[in-house]
């Protein structure tokens, strides 16, 4: 369903084509075609109906309908081979002339499948145009600047981020610490900052923070670049994997940069990241200054007078990054992230959710509808809870509850109960100690019950009745106390012994 959504956005919002709505949200174009023909036959338009559920738009997208074994009316292929000569003209369009007069004949991947067994073979070359404001490149150079610690010496490599336009190649190049999904959703923000707007299409390479999983057919998109796309209201089409055609240029823009900023710099010793970006503002002012060789003007004249009247103004509200992981609720109706523990209602324990979190805040989804939201909290092994998201009855809930932990407890001594006791008692709900609980409890199918008996005794003697103190005396052998050895007795003429006339 989330796919369907991400269909129809980017068809009526952003107006991208079916092929590249079809490798931005990994399906196949004739699928694509195939949800436009029937939200258009439904009556379905984007932004959905407000209260609109997916299960009501489920089925007016897929009603059911008998099957059909009547032969495909074929197209005349010669037609179609000679039409596809002519500019502007996609097998996909003549794929929606055909279906228009043919309503019953072939969907869209057997339509290009019959068409491929006529011709036999097709270019393998496509000569780049680009539309003004369509695309952006981005890609890192291979290239890095070394950045020295002035507190410890330690020479570290910024890595350099790259983004050209596609009509008039303006550039952008900026320094980041590493290339991980921080820096590299936080570079993209600062560089659509700084061209002022918004293309259509952004064109990344397979890079692991953008690319999840690289596919020639279904490259699945990272949830935080994902995010990104949407706020600002564009679309992402990965190039193909080892297909440097893809994002020629981008591929040219690494290498001026190369050239004309990081070559230059190979002299100068930098402190931090800022005096790197302070050193190549002036010279990517500078490259993308520079006239052209073989046509009139510069990256930045073309930029102002084609690209940029072309490019959608940036959202009133600054993208936040956010990151996206999924986790699976405890018995205790919390769930975690970074050892600290959210509460989420408690008809969602057990369950599989999915997590975003800010520097400030973390939500909780599942299947798209937010669950619970916290402010984010960097206390480890503490709880954030809720008091609305316990049940009515939460000490019975699923089972689950004090008593039960207490009996299990009393199965191996009276030394583990006292230390559940423990646990249970020092939360401000008894919720927050189940998972400590359990886990002291199945200690007892790793060592031995009596073994844990002397473990949790040991433990509450030490004040630190934890999972991970019990879990470690056991690990390390140290549950018994150790014992003190008796001191010897020195004889009493021993010539180092002062006597107790000496203290008075």
């Amino acid at each position: 369903m989330r796919k369907i959504e991400e269909v129809l956005r980017l068809h009526y919002e952003c107006g991208r084509s079916n092929r590249e709505i079809a490798r931005t949200v990994q399906v196949s174009p004739s699928t694509v075609a195939d949800y436009l023909r029937r939200a258009r036959l439904a009556g379905l338009t984007w932004p959905l109906t407000d209260g609109l559920t997916e299960r009501a738009v489920d089925a007016a997208l897929f009603p059911v309908q008998p099957a059909s074994g009547v032969k495909r009316p074929e197209p005349e292929w010669a037609a179609v081979h000679r039409q596809l000569g002519r500019a502007g003209v996609t097998l996909d369009l003549l794929w929606q002339e055909y279906r228009e007069l043919r309503a019953d004949g072939y969907q869209y991947s057997a339509f290009c499948e019959h068409y491929r067994a006529f011709a036999h073979a097709l270019p393998v070359t496509l000569r780049q145009s680009h539309a003004p404001g369509e695309r952006l490149f981005v890609d890192y150079s291979g290239q890095t600047v070394p950045v020295i610690d002035p507190a410890t010496g330690e020479e570290r490599q910024a890595q350099v981020f790259v983004a050209v336009l596609g009509a008039s190649s303006y550039t952008y190049v900026e320094a980041t610490r590493t290339q991980g999904l921080g820096d590299w959703i936080g570079s993209h923000v600062r560089c659509l900052e700084f061209l002022g707007g918004v293309p259509g299409l952004l064109v990344p390479d397979n890079l692991k923070s953008g690319v999840t999983h690289p596919s020639f057919y279904e490259p699945d998109l990272n949830p935080s670049y994902q995010e990104l796309a949407t706020h600002y209201g564009l679309a992402i089409l990965p190039a193909r994997v080892r297909k440097p055609r893809d994002k020629a240029k981008v591929e040219a823009g690494v290498l001026l940069a190369q050239r004309w900023i990081l070559a230059r710099l190979r002299h100068h010793r930098f402190f931090s990241l800022a005096e790197v970006n302070g050193a190549i503002r002036p010279l990517l002012e500078d490259l993308n200054a520079r006239p052209f060789k073989k046509l009139p003007g510069s990256r930045k004249s073309v930029f102002e007078t084609v690209d940029r009247p072309a490019l959608k103004p940036l959202p009133l509200i600054r993208h936040e990054f956010a990151e996206w992981k999924v986790a699976r609720v405890g018995i205790d109706y919390h769930v975690e992230l970074e050892r600290h523990y959210y509460s989420v209602p408690y008809q969602y324990a057990r369950a599989q959710v999915d997590l975003r979190f800010t520097v400030s805040t973390v939500e909780v989804f599942t299947k798209g509808e937010r669950i619970a939201s916290h402010l984010r909290s960097a206390l480890p092994g503490h709880h954030t809870t809720v008091a609305a998201h316990l049940a009515p009855a939460h000490q019975q809930v699923a089972g689950w509850n004090a008593q039960r932990f207490l009996d299990w407890a009393a199965t191996v001594g009276p030394q583990t109960q006292a230390a559940i006791a423990h646990v249970l008692q020092a939360r401000t709900h008894p919720q927050q100690g189940y998972r400590t609980a359990l886990g002291i409890l199945r200690l007892a199918k790793v060592y031995d019950p009596a073994r844990l008996e002397a473990g949790c005794r040991r433990a509450i003697q030490i004040n630190a009745v934890t999972y991970r103190s019990i879990a470690s005396l056991l690990k390390h052998g140290l549950e018994q106390p150790a014992a003190t050895p008796a001191q010897a007795s020195l004889p009493a003429d021993h010539a180092n012994v002062r006597g107790s006339a000496y203290y008075h």
